[in-house]
């Protein structure tokens, strides 16, 4: 059984949403994907993703 993390790396959400990790580091830094930083590392909560990809499938975009 494949762990559920709630909160993710951008490696991570990179394979959720199935773009390039590069892409995904940009979208967080550039506040278009909700993150924050823990020291020097970008982190995710997938509540947050989810609630984002929600919103996104009403209109709004990245």
């Amino acid at each position: 059984m494949e762990q559920e993390h709630e909160i993710m790396t951008i490696a991570q959400v990179a394979e959720y949403l199935q773009i390039s990790e590069m892409t995904t580091y940009k979208l967080v830094q550039e506040g278009r994907i909700p993150g924050f930083k823990i020291g020097s590392h970008w982190r995710v909560k997938k509540e947050d993703l989810r609630d984002h990809i929600s919103n996104l499938t009403h209109g709004e975009q990245i």
